[in-house]
């Protein structure tokens, strides 16, 4: 599972395409809203209409809140970043919707040996950069070198160390060779390749900050053509691209820190597709039926889950007995329902209904106030001076959470928790951060409870978000410490029976719900918004993935 890449990128949710869990992990943190309302079970209508002609150009002008990170997967761990990433660079595959691989600059499935310590993958050898370059299997081991390298500083550092080597075998074959059998493998397979000719002189300590980071040169569909921070960012197709030219011939993301001024823009044409909050949703169906410029796709299920996570490090928040009384006094369904629209499901623990290995037989912490105060009462936590805030060994029970500028939806939630929890004599002083510094603090462990979201893509070991072994570099930046998650998280990456490793990973999520690191919210569903002539979008994708595939109709 890793984000955003899995930051976990789809790697953090409406954040973001990072962590793949392990390696596609991605913080939902900068997009403009969390899903739409639309019933769980709704099916996709068809994508395309094959009596439509296929026009060559155009142009998609999509918005986020934040710019991205950069341009590397190492470093950036928004989905954002992720996306902006896939336009411009290629990876030796990508995640399906379905979290299997699909090929990219490899031409099959990789091929493991018996004792599943060595994987070889073919790869293609008629990829072009856009500075006319070819990629080669040369600029594949330069890419995993930096990941593998001592020097390497990014927060998915630790997504590589199964890892033993990467070796050119012959111009169209890669060896992966790991310290012992990997499951999670697949989790590894779609990082960005890096172009040697133009990074194999930079030290890999700086090269976070170097010009590529923010000019890159890829092999993707696109490239960028320019960059003006805070204001937009704009691509041109790739002409070259081994893939096939794209059919769109631009793509401009404009920065838009406020989610009603993009469905402002929406409606005036200045953006012409993307997500739609669930605050906005009937006024943009209204607008859909009215003007006939733009549809909807509706009900689009995500591996997204939204959370509140309590930084353990805190006092207030290391006992679990409080972390789960926390969450008995936040009215979850009533989230979804007021705040969401009624566009999501509430999750338990840290899988995402989507995935294969979900269980819903986790511990539950259903919403009951009184039992909350009851609880918390047992844990020493007492109104001792009336002033309708508990305390404990003269400690006040109050703190500060934060949650990114501009995604309504989040902020009505947070006011919606301040106002529940103050019902059992607890003060929420809420903060609203802008998207970039918001994204920075959840890095550096600089809050005290955050409203976030992950996207999870890739494989569903949660090893980059949970396993103790995260928590100085990586994205465990709660300080989540449990030593028999750590245990089964490191057996189910061990192996690769699916029906283990469904039991194996059922325990761990149930032990994680168990101690209630975060309050899991829910999981939602989305809904986009695309021109009335596009077509070719791929209706379980709810983002810019896959524009490659899209195109106008005559």
């Amino acid at each position: 599972m890793s984000t955003f890449m899995k930051f976990p990128y789809s790697r953090p949710a409406a954040a973001a395409m990072s962590a793949f869990l392990s390696a596609a992990l991605l913080l939902a943190g900068c997009s403009s809203g969390d899903g739409a309302k639309a019933p769980s079970g709704e099916q996709a209508q068809p994508a395309a209409d094959a009596k439509k002609e296929k026009a060559d150009g155009g142009e998609i002008i999509w918005a986020f809140l934040a710019d991205p990170q950069g341009f590397s997967d190492f470093w950036a761990t928004t989905t954002n970043s992720s996306e902006v990433i896939d336009l411009v660079t290629s990876s030796l595959y990508h995640h399906s919707s379905k979290q299997e691989l699909e090929p990219d600059l490899a031409t099959g499935q990789p091929v493991f040996s018996e004792d599943k310590k060595e994987m070889t993958v073919k790869i293609r050898t008629d990829a072009l950069y856009t500075d006319g370059k070819p990629v080669t299997a040369d600029d594949i081991v330069f890419t995993y070198s930096v990941a593998l390298s001592p020097d390497n500083n990014g927060p998915r550092k630790g997504v590589f160390e199964p890892l033993a080597k990467v070796e050119k075998v012959d111009d169209a074959t890669i060896k992966f060779t790991f310290k012992e059998p990997y499951a999670g493998y697949i989790d590894l397979m779609a990082y960005n390749i890096l172009p040697k000719h133009i990074l194999g002189d930079t030290p890999v300590k700086d090269m976070d900050k170097s010009a590529f980071i923010k000019q890159p040169v890829g092999s993707g569909p696109y490239k960028l053509e320019e960059w003006k921070q805070g204001q937009y960012l704009r691509f041109v197709r790739n002409e070259k691209y081994y893939g096939g030219k794209p059919a769109i011939e631009k793509i401009t993301v404009k920065i838009i820190p406020d989610a009603n001024a993009t469905m402002a823009q929406l409606q005036t044409g200045e953006v012409t597709a993307g997500p739609v909050p669930a605050d906005n949703l009937d006024v943009i169906e209204q607008y859909a039926k009215t003007s006939g410029k733009i549809k909807l796709q509706k009900g689009i299920k995500s591996s997204t889950y939204l959370y509140v996570a309590w930084n353990e490090t805190n006092p207030l928040f290391q006992d679990k007995k409080v972390r789960q009384a926390l969450t008995m006094a936040i009215d979850r369904q009533g989230i979804v329902e007021g705040v969401a629209e009624g566009q999501g499901m509430i999750v338990h623990s840290q899988t995402p209904p989507t995935y294969w290995s979900y269980t819903d037989n986790v511990p539950k912490f259903a919403f009951d106030a009184e039992k909350a105060k009851t609880v918390l009462a047992e844990a020493g936590w007492k109104d001792s001076d009336g002033d309708t805030i508990l305390d404990k060994d003269g400690k006040k029970f109050e703190f500060e959470m934060q949650v990114n500028q501009g995604n309504k939806v989040r902020e009505k939630a947070v006011t919606v928790i301040q106002q529940q929890l103050k019902k059992i004599g607890i003060s929420v002083q809420p903060r609203v951060v802008e998207g970039s510094a918001f994204s920075k603090n959840f890095q550096s462990k600089q809050f005290e409870s955050i409203l976030y979201a992950w996207n999870i893509n890739g494989d569903p070991n949660p090893k980059g978000i949970w396993h103790s072994a995260e928590i100085e570099h990586g994205l465990n930046t709660i300080s989540y410490k449990n030593p028999e998650v750590d245990k089964l998280i490191d057996e189910d990456l061990r192996t690769f029976d699916m029906g283990k490793r469904k039991e194996l990973l059922g325990k761990i999520d149930a032990l994680i719900a168990e101690d209630q690191p975060y309050t899991f919210l829910y999981s939602p569903t989305a809904t986009v918004a695309y021109p009335a002539n596009l077509e070719g979008f791929n209706p379980a994708r709810d983002s810019l993935k896959e524009v490659e595939k899209w195109y106008f109709t005559k």
